[in-house]
């Protein structure tokens, strides 16, 4: 949930890696933890199930100078892959600023693809938000294996709104694609959220992106 501390001079601004199990979402917040510095990163936490060898959640502040005169400072999540942690998908989704679906390029997995961005919709709409309304980018993951799906046809099953979303192939286990998914979903993100609150009433001052 996106909040002003202006006594800190910081904003919190939450986003979270959605996707079918093992697609690479835990791959990709732990190859961006591994190289940032110290001074720009938390603790990467992480809860373990057994049954699911993927993280059941990550947490991770990325801290960068991106509204003038504050700190931004991003909270990056993952959620369980399986159907059966759904209702954990949903408390990570609260308060969601922005998403990034991973998909697994696999053509043997198109259609937990689908279902996984389904359920991302609906949980959305449990909670009063609306995916159309919420920046989102995609990422088809795991370019690098055999038998994949070509980029046209996972636009065509994932990417077919009027409007369609920005999306990056990816091999999350080399880093490939990896932030520049990060950078185009921070961007959006704190687009739309200068957007909405620099002239918000009762605002101590105007928010400005730099």
């Amino acid at each position: 949930m996106s909040f002003v501390n202006f006594a800190k001079r910081e904003v919190q601004l939450k986003i979270v890696y959605y996707g079918p199990g093992l697609c690479g979402k835990t791959t990709n917040l732990q190859f961006v933890h591994a190289r940032l510095g110290a001074q720009s990163r938390g603790n990467l936490t992480s809860l373990a199930t057994s049954q699911e060898r993927t993280l059941f959640f990550d947490f991770m502040p990325l801290v960068a100078k991106a509204i003038e005169n504050f700190t931004t400072r991003f909270q990056l999540y993952t959620v369980p892959g399986q159907v059966m942690y759904n209702r954990t998908r949903q408390l990570v989704l609260r308060g969601v600023d922005g998403v990034v679906f991973v998909a697994d390029s696999q053509w043997n997995l198109m259609a937990e693809n689908v279902e996984s961005f389904k359920n991302l919709e609906e949980n959305l709409r449990l909670q009063g938000d609306d995916l159309e309304k919420i920046p989102y980018v995609l990422q088809y993951n795991k370019r690098d294996l055999p038998e994949v799906a070509p980029t046209h046809y996972l636009d065509f099953v994932l990417n077919n709104r009027g409007v369609r979303r920005p999306r990056f192939n990816a091999v999350a286990t080399e880093g490939n694609g990896v932030f520049e998914t990060l950078n185009m979903i921070a961007r959006l993100v704190l687009h739309r959220f200068v957007q909405a609150h620099s002239r918000q009433a009762g605002a101590e001052e105007e928010l400005v992106l730099v």
